[in-house]
């Protein structure tokens, strides 16, 4: 049966330029979506959705002025109407918690690919819940009390307990596939945490990071 219903009202939130045009050309292809706005900001974002009430707001969460977190409660709030669904490449409870809080109804990372983007755009239109896979695994922990972090209570250089954990593997000598699998995440998720922790400790190959992993006490030799 053909869908006669009108199409999906997005608007696209994101600060990066080229992720958000991105965004918008993919939307732009999918059948039954019409992108009616673009913000670089959480500001905008919400002034955007008071002008042309979409059905539903792709946002970015970190983002300069207001982040997404907070227009998602002002969105939510004064324009109940709009559904949000958080999009973003960080990986850290208390984002999928916060956003949660304030009202989002869908959380994707920006390694979901056009079909996921396509059902969770549906499904929040409808007034259901969308979480990716990536996304409940995180809040399933994130609601059964806080992890252990890898060897030690804190670590190093600002990195993240999964950037600990990523780190700590790669010490093991094992593969972004290997990886991916044991912590049942994508592989390009595990491309995005080395290439953060790189960043952070300032290491450039994956020689380098074992020997750091080693020098700060994440990860030990083998018995």
């Amino acid at each position: 049966m053909t869908d006669t219903r009108p199409p999906i009202r997005v608007v696209v939130a994101d600060d990066q330029t080229v992720v958000r045009e991105g965004l918008v050309l993919l939307l732009g292809l999918l059948p039954g979506t019409e992108v009616v706005a673009a913000a670089a900001d959480g500001a905008e974002a919400v002034r955007l959705v008071a002008a042309h009430a979409p059905d539903v707001v792709l946002m970015d969460l970190r983002m300069p002025r207001m982040d997404g977190v907070e227009a998602t409660r002002l969105i939510t709030g004064k324009h109940p109407g709009t559904g949000v669904v958080v999009l973003t490449t960080y990986s850290d409870d208390t984002s999928v918690l916060d956003a949660l809080k304030a009202g989002a109804r869908g959380y994707l990372t920006k390694d979901a690919d056009a079909a996921e983007i396509a059902r969770a755009l549906a499904a929040v239109r409808d007034g259901a819940t969308s979480l990716g896979p990536a996304a409940q695994e995180r809040l399933v922990a994130a609601l059964a009390g806080p992890q252990p972090k890898p060897r030690g209570d804190s670590l190093p250089d600002g990195l993240t307990v999964r950037e600990g954990e990523v780190l700590a593997l790669i010490a093991e000598g094992r593969s972004n596939s290997e990886i991916a699998r044991r912590l049942t995440i994508g592989e390009s998720t595990v491309k995005t945490h080395i290439n953060n922790l790189f960043a952070k400790t300032g290491v450039r190959d994956r020689a380098q990071a074992v020997r750091y992993a080693y020098r700060h006490g994440l990860a030990t030799p083998a018995d």
